[in-house]
């Protein structure tokens, strides 16, 4: 089983925030990927401090990856699937990859983040980040006073509608999957001028580059649009393994962490990112990434003195 000071699980933005953080401490850190997050679908991020014209989540992860290997960070292609407290805190975590690798270490980070519940819709992916967006926090600003079409299901996507419509006076609503909305949502719907549209989506109209078009649904409908942003609902928190750890978590499955250190209930076990009770916003990621690995490295340096203490009682 191959030993580490700190293994991080998860190799999106907070956890390669962590990573570096650790490198620049000189800790034997791992980062365990399985190479898929939410920033691999990011075409482009727009509120990032020095991007103005926009990065990639793809860009982002490898510059992160090439700045924490050159400070010493090693990373392994795995996709954690069991983990285990050894015992009492210090005594460490045991991890177990579908690879069939096991991993140990004193201190671990969970940065694995949730996944969005995309419908198969041709044409939707490559437009994210890029003409279609997720967070409206984040990408609201892009659409200010462009035709938009909110794609979604039932009251979350009408949700998003009537969020947006603080941006634009041109919005559409699809209700893919036709789940219900409830009447105060309709009504608030055709109050603010918005276009609710129930049927299920065909295709989404792109071009090569990403442009978004509009979109023609099942029963032959055409809709024309500058814009797009999803809100399907239904997405998936990865927090199993904080689960196995015994990790308190909310209903919802985000793990809940202290506000200062980012650790868990569970000693020497931390959370950070859009896993934990957060903002979903990459700088936010960023930040916790960071917070939570400079406790992970006071924990660390305590654990070091501890063990030199207790040798030189065993040598007296």
């Amino acid at each position: 089983m191959e030993q580490y000071d700190s293994i991080i699980v998860g190799g999106g933005i907070a956890g390669l925030q962590a990573a570096i953080q650790l490198g620049r401490y000189e800790h034997r850190a791992l980062v365990i990927d399985a190479g898929y997050g939410r920033s691999t679908l990011c075409k482009s991020y727009h509120n990032l401090l020095g991007w103005p014209d926009g990065v990639s989540g793809e860009e982002l992860r490898r510059l992160g990856r090439l700045q924490a290997e050159k400070l010493g960070v090693a990373f392994a292609h795995d996709e954690v699937v069991q983990a285990v407290n050894k015992g009492k805190p210090g005594d460490g975590f045991e991890l177990w990859g579908k690879s069939g690798k096991g991993y140990e270490a004193p201190t671990l980070l969970l940065a694995t983040g949730l996944m969005d519940r995309i419908p198969d819709i041709p044409g939707l992916k490559p437009c994210l980040g890029l003409t279609i967006y997720v967070c409206p926090d984040c990408d609201g600003y892009e659409i200010r006073n462009k035709a938009t079409i909110v794609m979604g299901s039932g009251d979350v996507g009408a949700a998003m509608a009537l969020k947006l419509s603080l941006r634009t006076d041109k919005l559409t609503y699809v209700n893919h999957g036709l789940c219900a909305v409830k009447g105060s949502h309709v009504e608030e719907l055709k109050k603010k001028g918005i276009t609710y549209i129930a049927d299920d989506i065909q295709e989404v109209i792109a071009s090569e580059s990403g442009l978004f078009g509009g979109l023609v649904t099942v029963n032959g409908n055409r809709l024309e649009a500058e814009r797009g942003f999803i809100a399907f609902g239904g997405n998936e928190v990865k927090s199993d393994l904080a689960r196995q750890l015994g990790a308190e978590r909310l209903e919802n499955r985000h793990i809940m962490t202290d506000a200062r250190s980012k650790m868990t209930s569970v000693p020497f076990l931390w959370a950070a990112g859009d896993v934990g009770v957060h903002a979903e916003q990459v700088t936010i990621a960023m930040g916790e990434g960071a917070q939570a690995a400079i406790w992970m490295n006071k924990v660390l340096l305590m654990l070091k003195e501890e063990a030199n203490a207790n040798k030189v009682v065993v040598r007296s």
